[in-house]
């Protein structure tokens, strides 16, 4: 039996978006699902009781800050990430990949591996596929991510090709070297940038593998949103229908619900716990920058419709004083206000789904959001 199994409930008849149900060793999620991003195995200002308040049903750890902080063999000693950190639901970790591409003026990509200096200490560093199945079996993630590198947009061709072709040999190694396959699921990544060819082949490579689940990567990596809605309407298809499509580091509203048009079951991202600590926040009806002179007197919720903890007792005016102050809780405010405005639009997703009316709900959405509007200010 796999660790991780999926279970496709209904297809929207309006949009073709998927309903469905990802059964995990630590819990059942319901999807298209948004992850929170717990990078350092807290999501920043955040208890697990909140996170479990606002219903959140998975989480995001980082695969190489934990290597690095406190050290994957303190958390296995510890019992495992949700016995360090406390949290009983599912866990995803990613491959420490996406660092490839973060950290670009600090590595060097061989058919080995990467070669990194530490971004805190200097120190020489070395992350393969075998590495990194290490770390995270000793993490002990319900779902862990195969290591691939994530070239940046735009690539050249050729480069994106060799690119494509180590990833395919790195997603090898990684299922040969993982260790716990009745425990972690182990997702392999799609690459391939803009070409059509390219994620084809990068599909089909990692599809022959038979991983229990697939992630589209190279996303949301300084593309217009145009590319990436293109490339997930010709990539998605090529996946199997009964495993779970994950877009990585995706997290802006419009661009879940037309991910989830396009197929998508899981997102994660860290914008809304970034843009948190810079007083913004998602409302229904679009950005709102609390840190504003307009808001300083304004006594109303950061969003009249929102029944969230925050929006129920706190004002603009004081969460304004808060962010202003650089004082903690302001900034826990504006978090939790933002992952729950995030978990509370895709149980809307689902629902939408459920009725066979995902098209007009982003319709009515983008109209109220304000994406309709000419200039609109999106994240």
């Amino acid at each position: 039996m796999a660790a991780v199994t999926y279970e496709l409930i209904k297809t929207c008849k309006q949009s073709g978006a998927r309903l469905g149900k990802l059964h995990t060793p630590h819990g059942t999620i319901e999807t298209p699902i948004f992850m929170p991003v717990g990078t350092l195995a807290t999501v920043k200002t955040m208890s697990p009781e909140d996170l479990k308040a606002m219903n959140a049903q998975i989480i995001l750890s980082n695969t190489y800050h934990l290597w690095l902080r406190p050290g994957h063999d303190i958390v296995k000693e510890a019992g495992g990430l949700h016995s360090f950190m406390n949290w009983d639901r599912p866990i995803l970790t990613d491959s420490g990949g996406f660092q490839v591409f973060s950290l670009s003026d600090l590595r060097k990509i061989e058919e080995e591996g990467v070669h990194f200096r530490n971004h805190l200490s200097g120190e020489k560093l070395f992350l393969s596929p075998e590495g990194a199945m290490e770390i995270q079996n000793a993490l002990g993630s319900d779902i862990m991510m195969a290591f691939d590198e994530c070239p940046p947009f735009p690539a050249e061709y050729d480069y994106m090709k060799q690119s494509v072709e180590r990833t395919s040999r790195w997603a090898e190694r990684c299922i040969e070297a993982h260790q716990r396959p009745k425990d972690q699921a182990l997702f392999g990544i799609i690459q391939g940038g803009e070409y059509e060819e390219l994620r084809k082949q990068s599909a089909e490579d990692l599809v022959s593998l038979d991983f229990p689940g697939y992630a589209v990567g190279g996303l949301s990596v300084g593309e217009p949103k145009e590319i990436m809605n293109r490339v997930l309407e010709f990539t998605t298809p090529l996946l199997p229908a009964n495993k779970p499509r994950y877009l990585m580091g995706v997290g802006s509203p419009d661009s879940l619900i037309d991910g989830a048009i396009r197929g998508i079951d899981m997102f994660d991202c860290v914008l809304p716990t970034r843009i948190a600590r810079n007083g913004t926040c998602m409302t229904s009806t679009g950005r709102l920058v609390v840190r504003n002179a307009k808001y300083a007197r304004d006594f109303r919720p950061l969003d009249e419709n929102c029944d969230c903890h925050v929006c129920q007792n706190y004002t603009r005016a004081y969460i304004r004083h808060l962010v202003k102050c650089e004082e903690t809780f302001g900034f826990r405010l504006t978090t939790y206000h933002n992952l729950h405005f995030l978990l509370k639009l895709m149980e809307q997703v689902r629902q939408a789904i459920l009725d066979d009316r995902l098209l007009d709900f982003r319709e009515e959405f983008f109209e109220q959001y304000g994406f309709n509007k000419p200039n609109a200010k999106n994240f």
